[in-house]
Parts: structure tokens; C-alpha cells; sequence
């Protein structure tokens, strides 16, 4: 049993090992998505300063909480939507798909990887953000938001595995339908305002969204240093949705990777 285990860690290593050498291979256009994902924060929090006094202090934390986690939640999302066009590019994606390799573990290297450099990328962004705004953060509960963070990361992460049969099915159209539900997130979930805004069928398609649970929490972690005793209506449809967004995930990789093996749409030029 140890063996198996040890074997499944290397063969997870290897694919957080590929995704790293990716990164350095692409370092430019991480630079580009750094900057921009920064100036883009800068903005809103600029926005939000517009209003002056108390109130405007307030909209500022409000504005830059969502900017920023919506930030690390989309890498995550995007990484593990998208690695099928990598594989695409690199040319490795009958190879991978024919690796003695559950899919499971070739997900969790993956993400083992894109968990941990977005949380680098949105460590240094809340750092410079926090330099130009000049923000208080004495009543954050860190540990609280951290938590928060974890837990939403399995909904991401099943989330984000279903996606990632859009580009599975289509190479010309998969990363664009990839693109339209990252919006539809965008729009339901409460990034810039609170979801009670929404008209009320919105606010029902909010509901089903881990993204608005995480924003949630997030916020009354890092705005109001609320502990796990206020966070727990958050914490909870979270950890539902990721126990069951991680197995209907892999179940539909699975299924969707099985029928493009059967009709041949596995090519290296997608």
C-alpha cells in the first residue's frame, strides 16, 4: 500500500514538476497576467476612493477583497480548465491520456502547483495593493480567510475539471465556452457588489455558485475578523459543493475523455 502511495506521489510530482517548467518556459506572459491582474485591481481600488470619508475607506476593502480572490480563484480555475489546449500545444496529450496515470492524480499535480503559485502571485498583489492604499487590516482574521480559501479551493477544483471537457470536445470552441462560464461566475457571484442587487432569478443561480460562498467569507474574515463561528454558513455549502463537485468531475473527465478516445478527437493540432 505505501508503495502505491509513494508511486501516485511521484506521478503527481511529475505533473506539478510540468506545470513549473511551463511556467518558466512562459514566464513573459505570466508577467503580462500579473501586471494586468494588478493595474485591474489598482483600478477598482481607485474607483472605490473616488467616495471619500468612512464609507469610501469601507468600499475600498469591499472592492479590492473581491478584485483579489476572484483573481486567485480564476487562475485555478483557468489552469485546470485549460489543460487540455496545453497539452494541445505541447503536443503531449495522447501520451498524457496513455500514461499508466489515474486521472485523479494527474489533476492533483496539477492544481497542487496552481494552488500554490496563485496564493504566491495574490500574496505579492495584496502587498503592492496594500502599499498604494495604505489599507488596515488589524481586525483581519487570516487564519480564518486561509480557510475559507482551502475549502473553496475543492469546489474550484471540481469545478474546473468539468470545464476542462469544453476544450476536451472542441478544440476551436472549448476555451471560448471556457471564457463564458468564467463570465457568468463573474456576473452571479457578488465580485464588485453583494449578490442582493441581482434580479431575483440571479440571486437564485448566485446561490448554486461556490464562488459566492467564498467571496462570503472572505470578506468577513479579512473586514471584519470573523471567526469560524460566523463563517460556518459559508464553510459548509462550500465543503458540500466540493465533495460533490470533485467525484462528478473526475466522473465526467472520464466519460468525456473515453468518448473523444472512441471518435479520434484527441489530435495535437487542436
Amino acid at each position: 500500500m505505501m508503495t502505491g502511495v509513494m508511486s501516485r506521489g511521484m506521478a503527481a510530482y511529475a505533473f506539478a514538476h510540468r506545470q513549473i517548467m511551463l511556467t518558466k518556459r512562459y514566464w513573459m506572459w505570466e508577467l503580462v497576467f500579473l501586471v494586468y491582474g494588478l493595474t485591474a485591481t489598482l483600478s477598482i481600488g481607485f474607483l472605490g476612493s473616488a467616495i471619500k470619508g468612512a464609507a469610501g475607506r469601507s468600499i475600498i476593502l469591499y472592492l479590492l477583497t473581491g478584485s483579489l480572490l476572484w483573481g486567485y480563484l480564476a487562475v485555478i480555475f483557468w489552469d485546470i480548465s485549460n489543460m487540455i489546449t496545453w497539452e494541445r500545444w505541447e503536443g503531449t496529450i495522447e501520451y498524457t491520456f496513455m500514461a499508466p496515470v489515474s486521472r485523479a492524480t494527474h489533476i492533483f499535480g496539477l492544481c497542487s502547483w496552481t494552488i500554490l503559485y496563485s496564493l504566491v502571485r495574490t500574496a505579492v498583489m495584496l502587498t503592492i495593493v496594500a502599499l498604494f492604499f495604505h489599507l488596515d487590516m488589524s481586525r483581519a482574521n487570516y487564519l480564518g480567510a486561509l480557510l475559507v480559501l482551502a475549502v473553496a479551493n475543492l469546489s474550484f477544483i471540481g469545478l474546473g475539471t468539468i470545464v476542462a471537457t469544453l476544450p476536451l470536445l472542441s478544440p476551436e470552441k472549448g476555451s471560448q465556452m471556457t471564457g463564458i462560464v468564467e463570465g457568468v461566475l463573474l456576473l452571479v457571484s457578488g465580485v464588485y457588489y453583494d449578490v442582493s442587487v441581482l434580479p431575483g432569478w440571479m440571486q437564485a443561480v448566485a446561490k448554486l455558485s461556490p464562488a459566492t460562498y467564498a467571496l462570503r467569507g472572505m470578506r468577513r474574515a479579512l473586514l471584519h475578523g470573523a471567526g469560524l463561528a460566523q463563517l460556518w454558513d459559508v464553510l459548509l455549502p462550500l465543503a458540500v459543493t466540493g465533495v460533490v463537485l470533485i467525484p462528478l468531475g473526475l466522473l465526467v473527465f472520464n466519460r468525456v475523455e473515453v468518448y473523444c478516445k472512441k471518435t479520434g478527437r484527441l489530435t495535437r493540432s487542436g
